[in-house]
């Protein structure tokens, strides 16, 4: 026992920002994952849902109708998609070979995720009211929302080596809960469905980035 408390106090002290990332980014979003997805398998009603969503509906107006169902755009067709090949292509054009197919293997790999989740889960979108912005393929989890969140979390890691880091961090994740927002006030989406999103995508891309990069430094390669 002493020896094995010694190899783990080694492991920690060689490796704490990847031990760290492990934890925060992946044991902890694939928890909870498993718990909503949990409830959601057995039909169970998450008791923050209907309240949240009633929220949002009272607070509706024209000038809030517009803004979140631009941001909704945004956190899919018109602006996500656009910047998962846009970052691929710029990766590319700069002969970053292994973060190209990082940032390529996590967009595509979440899609095909999400749809295969939705279509394992197959929960109904919330009916507490007629959407502005109706949608029609199934609920949880989040397309809007995992999405966002693999950008995200694509963009932290990449520019997590340069001094842009924090600013990245801050734009990142502030555009991620705007457009989780956004499909709770359109009334499209339970909140659960928005937080098992951001769960997926985050543990999707923290473990491919894990799988894929070398644990020597806490950085990624040049190439």
């Amino acid at each position: 026992m002493a020896q094995g408390a010694r190899v783990i106090i080694a492991l920690f002290r060689r490796h704490p920002a990847r031990i760290a990332l492990l934890f925060i980014g992946l044991l902890l979003p694939l928890w909870l994952f498993a718990e909503l997805a949990d409830e959601v398998h057995e039909l169970e009603d998450f008791y923050f849902d209907a309240p949240l969503l009633h929220g949002a509906r009272a607070i509706a107006g024209p000038w809030l109708d517009r803004l979140f169902v631009g941001i909704s755009a945004l956190g899919y067709q018109y602006g996500v998609i656009p910047a998962d090949v846009l970052v691929v292509l710029v990766l590319l054009a700069r002969r970053y070979w292994r973060r190209a197919g990082f940032a390529a293997a996590a967009f595509i790999g979440s899609a095909l995720l999400n749809i295969a989740s939705k279509q394992f889960f197959q929960r109904d979108r919330p009916s507490l009211w007629e959407s502005i912005a109706p949608e029609t393929t199934y609920s949880f989890p989040s397309g809007h929302a995992m999405g966002s969140m693999t950008l995200a979390m694509v963009l932290i890691l990449l520019a997590w080596p340069t001094r842009w880091r924090w600013w990245v961090m801050i734009a990142a994740l502030g555009f991620t809960v705007l457009v989780g927002l956004s499909r709770v006030y359109l009334g499209v989406h339970y909140p659960s469905d928005i937080l098992a999103g951001w769960a997926a995508g985050m543990a999707w891309v923290v473990g491919l980035y894990l799988a894929l990069f070398t644990p020597k430094r806490n950085t990624l390669p040049s190439s």
